[in-house]
């Protein structure tokens, strides 16, 4: 079982956290994510047509009081639009 888990996570990209610098409403902000979450960041962006940064402070703008750490949000959102595509294929 070891063994498969090694093996399955050798496919996945780095899990080493990047931290990226992005402008929020007109403010300079450092973001840390791992390089999956800033790839697919950057596909969900150009699919939009919008820059990372546009989808950055959009995703900012519609955290709820809970959601108080933006890379959280970042992932939670990364994670719905993924499933979104999923079910889509279905």
């Amino acid at each position: 079982m070891r063994g498969r888990v090694a093996a399955a996570g050798a496919c996945c990209h780095s899990p080493v956290m990047r931290k990226r610098s992005v402008t929020i409403d007109g403010h300079r902000t450092s973001i840390s994510l791992e390089d999956a979450f800033w790839t697919e960041l950057s596909a969900l962006s150009q699919a939009r047509g919008l820059s990372l940064n546009a989808l950055v402070a959009e995703i900012d703008r519609g955290r709820t009081q809970e959601q108080t750490n933006l890379s959280s949000a970042l992932r939670l959102y990364v994670l719905h639009e993924l499933k979104q595509r999923t079910i889509s294929r279905d």
